[in-house]
């Protein structure tokens, strides 16, 4: 974390991490501190990272992550009904939806951020989510606890942003702004996708994932594919004393003018050419 960040939510969420095992959901000031932090982090005004725009780099909110955890420990179970549809859970659907079109089949828990104009097909949010303004989350998408979704992204149907909240300083999954995730991805670990950037369906980027350009033939990054780009599904050849072998990696096959509105035709006519869909 850079040392000048300090969480907007109060420290009283580390006071009660410290004496977590103690807690139960018949201590009602802790769940009263837990709810007015969790209430805070569904409206947007906290978040479990960000980009740092200084450095480039990612900063974890710990204390995010403490809250959303101790929730789980000081909210009890609850029946709740959505017309014919029952369910029992600690973590109540999300209710704050102004500006975001929500279609049939679509759902949001509560501690997750939708910001206005987002629209949700039939997809699943998790707490602590953070999805920005413009972004469609495609149907049968999921974006996992805590995952990080910038502004104009489409996460295509079948996408897999993985959630992580354990241990509170471990990094989430990072989708930055106007990128393109194509179906049936899985973005899991802690990786992030840089601006701009196109994912071609299929593809899987975990943080140990080596991202390789194929101009120069050199490993770019670990579970980072760069800003303003295009990414496909790859191996990379190792020897092994049983044999040679293809380990899962992600090939850069193209740079893209950055800024610039994506082709959609002509991104679809190159991912084509090397064998995958958008």
């Amino acid at each position: 974390m850079t040392q000048t960040f300090t969480s907007p939510l109060s420290g009283v969420v580390d006071e009660l991490w410290e004496r977590r095992a103690e807690l139960s959901p018949d201590d009602a000031g802790a769940r009263a501190a837990i709810v007015a932090a969790v209430d805070q982090i569904d409206a947007g005004e906290a978040r479990a990272a960000f980009v740092d725009p200084g450095s480039g780099q990612v900063v974890v909110d710990e204390r995010v992550k403490r809250a959303i955890l101790l929730s789980f420990k000081v909210l009890g179970m609850v029946r709740s009904q959505v017309g014919d549809f029952q369910y029992h859970d600690r973590i109540p659907l999300k209710s704050r939806l102004e500006g975001v079109r929500v279609v049939p089949g679509a759902i949001a828990r509560w501690g997750a951020y939708l910001a206005p104009g987002v629209v949700l097909m039939p997809s699943f949010v998790n707490i602590g989510a953070y999805v920005d303004a413009g972004t469609m989350v495609d149907t049968w998408a999921t974006v996992g606890s805590c995952a990080q979704i910038g502004r104009n992204v489409h996460l295509s149907g079948g996408v897999g942003i993985g959630g992580v909240l354990e241990p509170p300083n471990a990094r989430p999954v990072v989708i930055e702004d106007d990128a393109m995730i194509g179906s049936r991805s899985m973005i899991t670990e802690g990786a992030r996708v840089g601006r701009g950037t196109v994912v071609g369906a299929g593809t899987n980027l975990s943080a140990s994932t080596p991202v390789i350009d194929v101009e120069s033939g050199e490993e770019i990054a670990r579970g980072y594919v760069p800003d303003w780009c295009v990414a496909v599904s790859g191996t990379r050849v190792r020897e092994f004393p049983g044999g040679t072998f293809g380990l899962p990696a992600v090939l850069v096959i193209k740079r893209l003018e950055e800024g610039r509105r994506h082709d959609k035709a002509a991104l679809n006519e190159l991912l084509r050419d090397h064998g995958v869909s958008g």
